[in-house]
């Protein structure tokens, strides 16, 4: 069994929250087009001398809503991350590293919480 650590619940709510903030921010980048600017596509065959055959549709690029939820996806995820990594907490652990492994873990053994 792993070993488990009094992490304050500040902590855990941070590291909660920046698993939240971090799959959401995957889940925005896998709909968003390829590149951020407009840009042509390509298509690369071995014929034309390349190892790997390649392909990609014409980007759109972002639009402003979708350039300003990423950075505010990413600020806020730089913001936890640093509240964790700077907490007061880990100061007080005999083995830091350790505890931050537990830390990162803790969500996997909560219970759920049932819908009302």
């Amino acid at each position: 069994m792993a070993e488990t650590f009094d992490s304050p619940r500040d902590l855990l709510d941070a590291q909660r929250e920046l698993h939240r903030v971090r799959a959401d921010l995957a889940a925005l980048y896998k709909r968003l087009p390829w590149s951020v600017e407009p840009l042509p596509g390509w298509k690369r065959t071995r014929d034309q001398g390349y190892y790997y055959e390649t392909e990609r549709a014409d980007s759109p690029g972002w639009t402003e809503d979708e350039k300003a939820e990423v950075e505010r996806l990413r600020a806020r995820q730089l913001e936890l991350a640093t509240t964790v990594l700077t907490h007061p907490f880990w100061a007080t652990c005999d083995d830091a590293p350790t505890a931050r492994s537990a830390l990162k873990h803790a969500h996997e053994h909560e219970v759920p919480h049932e819908a009302a």
